[in-house]
């Protein structure tokens, strides 16, 4: 009886959080389907729908123990469907594709399993290109459920050892959360609530500054000091919060929040399902502004209005206020948020708050409509115009472009100076400003103030600042001397020329004799755009150099027998300025 009792013990709060867990897996993906891919047990660097720069995070990062090479397995029966290697990104990553549906991805590997490594391999060297994206057909790489396929690393984008895993839906390829599919996982943890925001929704969230709260935990909630006393009556809530799993010091985020006013729900967001074509949402799910300027991921509990991501906004009290609280009368209102993590774990935060004013006249409506206006300042134009739902363009004697009214998602009034700049070859053009995001690419043109020799008209360069940093870009010369770049932020652009080929530095001295080492690389970098090609040739034969942020190698094959060798080595920047170094060796 005694051990019956301990297993029962046991097992009621086993039932229980499995139960709580179904509860949030409403789109009731298979459990169990998919095994760990790792032979350790999982502890998450990262998870689904965590805030990165530009993108939602696509699937989960797991811990490798600090060090590359361990062995990877098939998830589940399947096939290898595909094979990428690119130098950011995923860096080496393997697709399978699965028979009931859904395919998963490793990413950040090392070398694949011997049979997929040599194939690889052949095909690059049959394409003299490192960086492929190779499609299977079923019967090519069948594998099954458990079945070593590669072994984990550093790969691409990735900063530290890792796998990153996803699950995705087969047809329309969106990632799905991994989490709800029933690995297993042990996360005991709820989140932790740091800060709340609250927006003043007759203002672009772009021309204020919200006001930030931080909360306080009071037995099994967190609450504020006081009543919220807001001088409006809508307004919208952001959360600053962190979670974090047993057995692992990285942040991770929530599956759900949840907006109450007096225990009615006004809105909820759900991070799943979130594809590649919607990820860039992400500028517009957070407050950019504040992460631009305060380093703090902000979540809005709001849609903004030109935020497309609108099936992770599961309910809406108020369509027509897109997750906004609405007030009709100047009463106290009870507020809470609830945010549950992956594994069903809540924390709740309750306090409350009173709008003291009627409603305003929405500010954006101004007089001049959308016409620019000219301060008449001799050496530095400043222009001010209203965005309210239109394209914002400009085509005049110095630089054109337009930005289309869906590639923003909320209304702002633009800003635009000129400045004279008497180094390069063009003024310096400031338009609006970097803590504005833009959804997509448009055309920037640019005149240049002075006409260019023939040699140097591919050599002008599109210069970006955001105030902090600059980088750039090659541009082309089009129609009317006008040179064009595709850009997708605001801030300052201006013309450059570059002449100057990328620095190339040996990581081996010449003449050195490398038999005892495994590896030749090269540091290759570019002052103003990228280095845009590579090509290694030994003895005047293609070899496979593979590309790692500015680390370029080559690992000793069989195309490197032992004796003396001249190895050629030639990088290329967007404006085809070439740096070749040569360097002999013995092996």
């Amino acid at each position: 009886m005694k051990k019956l009792f301990v297993v029962l013990f046991y097992l009621v709060p086993a039932i229980s959080f499995a139960q709580k867990e179904n509860k949030l897996n409403v789109h009731n993906y298979p459990q169990n389907y998919f095994l760990n891919p790792l032979d350790i047990p999982i502890y998450l660097a990262g998870n689904f729908g965590e805030c990165r720069p530009g993108h939602f995070h696509s699937g989960i990062d797991i811990k490798t123990e600090g060090k590359e090479n361990q062995p990877v397995h098939a998830a589940a029966d399947g096939y290898i469907s595909r094979i990428k290697m690119e130098k950011g990104g995923f860096g080496h990553a393997i697709y399978i594709t699965h028979p009931n549906g859904y395919t998963t991805l490793y990413a950040h590997l090392n070398k694949f399993a011997p049979a997929i490594q040599k194939y690889v391999r052949s095909k690059q060297y049959e394409k003299e290109n490192w960086a492929v994206d190779l499609q299977f057909e079923p019967s090519q790489f069948p594998v099954k459920k458990g079945q070593q396929i590669a072994w984990s690393g550093n790969t691409g984008a990735s900063t530290a050892p890792h796998l990153h895993f996803e699950i995705r839906n087969s047809q329309t390829e969106h990632p799905l959360n991994p989490e709800m599919f029933g690995l297993p996982i042990i996360d005991m943890k709820a989140p932790i609530v740091n800060d709340i925001a609250i927006y003043d929704m007759e203002k672009s969230i772009y021309e204020q500054d919200p006001r930030i709260l931080p909360v306080s935990k009071k037995g099994n909630y967190y609450t504020l000091k006081d009543t919220v006393s807001v001088a409006n009556t809508n307004v919208g809530m952001g959360i600053n919060t962190d979670d974090y799993m047993d057995g692992s010091d990285n942040t991770i985020t929530f599956y759900t929040a949840a907006l109450y006013m007096d225990d009615s729900i006004q809105a909820e967001v759900r991070l799943d399902d979130i594809g590649y074509d919607e990820t860039r949402y992400i500028n517009a799910y957070v407050d950019y502004k504040s992460r631009e300027q305060k380093k703090i991921w902000l979540q809005l509990l709001f849609r903004l209005s030109g935020n497309n991501l609108a099936h992770i906004y599961e309910q809406l009290n108020d369509p027509a206020y897109r997750g906004s609280l609405h007030f009709q009368d100047k009463k106290t209102h009870k507020i809470k948020i609830e945010i549950t993590d992956d594994k069903a774990n809540v924390s709740t935060v309750v306090f409350y708050l009173r709008a003291n004013t009627e409603h305003k006249e929405d500010p954006f409506t101004i007089n001049e409509g959308h016409k620019w206006q000219d301060n008449n300042e001799p050496d530095k134009m400043n222009r001010r115009g209203a965005a309210l739902g239109d394209n914002i363009s400009m085509d005049n004697e110095d630089v054109k472009f337009n930005i289309n009214s869906n590639q923003l998602y909320d209304k702002f009034h633009f800003e635009y100076s000129h400045t004279t700049d008497t180094i390069n070859i063009s003024d310096r053009y400031m338009l609006h400003h970097s803590y504005v995001p833009v959804h997509s690419y448009f055309d920037l043109s640019i005149k240049p103030h002075i006409v260019l020799p023939f040699e140097l008209r591919d050599k002008v360069v599109m210069k970006y600042s955001d105030g902090k940093e600059e980088d750039g870009k090659a541009a082309k010369l089009s129609d009317g001397g006008w040179y064009k770049a595709s850009v997708r932020n605001l801030g300052t652009y201006w013309l450059a020329v570059d002449t100057t080929a990328p620095i190339v530095k040996s990581m081996q001295k010449n003449g050195n004799n490398l038999s005892k080492a495994n590896r030749i690389s090269f540091i290759s970098k570019d002052a103003m755009t990228s280095v845009r090609t590579f090509r290694g040739l030994l003895d005047g034969k293609w070899i496979c150099f593979e590309q790692h942020g500015e680390d370029f190698f080559y690992e000793f094959d069989e195309h490197c027998p032992k004796g003396k060798h001249t190895l050629v080595f030639k990088a290329s920047d967007e404006n085809n300025n070439t740096r070749t170094f040569t360097l002999n060796f013995t092996r």
